[in-house]
């Protein structure tokens, strides 16, 4: 797997978080709220996008995402991408995210990737500059094979720093990350980082919009990339008030990015411990 495609894979993979997001669906009115104030079984998507945004999941409930990215580029050709993130309340503002994923690159055996724990603190509510700020640090382990392409073969230390906040009827996340690796480089870049640009809004009734222009700075290295920028829009629709759907397509705007198109879901499984509202 190419340095570029590894960097491209886990960022979508840690927040997809730092890999993946936005509102959607039934929760715009609720992002337009301060994150403490929505009713904790309201669906809080960290899809579909690359960027996350500051709000956590409510102390002592769960949530989980699925989906699936299916690209088409130069390396490798072809590559299916699918993901599960955990996610569970266990501060007021804090969330606990557990990241996994399995990966089909078409030149490589591929299978189960690596691993991706993380805590997003949320840190400010409405504040006038960063609105809703939070930090999501992270520690990703090589439980995936860099040899059959689903993992790049190290132990990652990631910092992602989000903002979000309502301009009118648009809602918008920030994010901003970097990533350190253990390693000489040879299987993916000792240091990355991310830019992500995030923004929704309501079609009518359930439907949303969102969209994102996303970034990767280039890299050095053995597997040093040039950098990557592209575009990613679509729909999302809230079945309910806790599962949304979404589906979309990614497009390069520079470097590297492969076309792509991904569908998923985030369902709001319920509380896990404490009184039940």
């Amino acid at each position: 797997m190419s340095g570029m495609m590894a960097d491209s894979i886990r960022m979508r993979m840690i927040r997809r978080g730092f890999l993946v997001s936005t509102v959607a669906a039934s929760i715009a009115a609720a992002q337009a709220t301060p994150p403490g104030a929505r009713a904790p079984h309201d669906a809080q998507p960290e899809r579909p996008t690359v960027a996350t945004h500051a709000g956590t999941v409510s102390a002592g409930w769960i949530e989980f995402e699925a989906g699936a990215e299916f690209d088409h580029g130069t390396s490798p050709a072809r590559a299916t991408i699918g993901t599960l993130v955990t996610k569970i309340g266990i501060a007021s503002h804090a969330q606990l995210s557990l990241f996994a994923n399995a990966i089909s690159p078409s030149n490589a055996a591929g299978g189960f990737g690596d691993f991706t724990i993380g805590v997003k603190w949320r840190v400010l509510d409405d504040h006038p500059l960063l609105g809703s700020f939070a930090i999501l640090p992270s520690i990703k382990i090589p439980t995936g094979s860099a040899a059959k392409g689903s993992g790049t073969g190290t132990t990652d230390a990631s910092l992602l720093f989000i903002s979000s906040r309502d301009i009118g009827p648009i809602h918008i996340d920030l994010n901003a990350g970097w990533t350190r690796r253990d390693g000489s480089g040879v299987n993916a870049p000792v240091n990355a980082s991310v830019w992500t640009a995030s923004f929704a809004g309501a079609i009518s009734g359930p439907l949303q919009w969102t969209a994102e222009v996303f970034g990767f700075p280039g890299t050095g290295g053995a597997q040093g990339a040039a950098p990557i920028v592209a575009l990613l829009a679509g729909p999302t629709f809230g079945v309910t008030k806790w599962l949304v759907v979404d589906a979309g397509a990614i497009v390069p705007i520079a470097g590297a990015q492969p076309h792509a198109l991904y569908a998923g879901v985030t369902w709001n499984a319920g509380k896990l411990w404490g009184a039940q509202h």
